[in-house]
């Protein structure tokens, strides 16, 4: 990792840009709270009546979008993928998403716990389980995989 240390746990908002380009309005998850390099990644995302994309999904009835909640577990991946390569990324690409399985809704208020196992690894590809969970409770599943060097 380029001669840097470890992170130490929680990894804030700093430390993730650190790991990750994606800035907001799209940086998708707000603190790391569990990692453990080239095996797993835990997140957050606190959803908020203030996220930009609840205005118009749906008026009334704000729900977050599933794609989003993809593309949080995809970032999540991305900080783990950075955090497992030996000197750092530099680019990250996401190559595939299959399996995609939306259990409930998630809403303004809830906290999207977002995890990411690696399954398989042939770099500069990575292969990933993951799942949003809120309040212990499967919001949606996801298999992708990701170009990571």
């Amino acid at each position: 990792m380029n001669g840097e240390a470890m992170p130490t746990m929680p990894m804030d908002i700093l430390a993730i840009q650190k790991c990750i380009p994606h800035r907001y309005p799209f940086l998708l998850i707000d603190r790391v709270i569990e990692l453990e390099a080239n095996v797993n990644i835990v997140a957050i995302k606190q959803v908020s009546i203030s996220d930009g994309v609840l205005a118009g999904h749906f008026p009334g009835n704000p729900v977050f979008p599933g794609v989003l909640i993809v593309e949080g577990i995809a970032q999540a991946a991305a900080v783990l993928g950075h955090l497992s390569h030996p000197d750092g990324l530099s680019q990250c690409y996401l190559t595939e998403i299959s399996e995609a399985r939306f259990r409930r809704p998630v809403v303004p208020g809830d906290t999207m716990v977002l995890n990411a196992r690696i399954v398989k690894r042939r770099p500069p590809f990575f292969w990933f389980e993951a799942d949003c969970s809120v309040n212990g409770e499967i919001a949606a599943e996801v298999k992708l995989s990701a170009y990571i060097k």
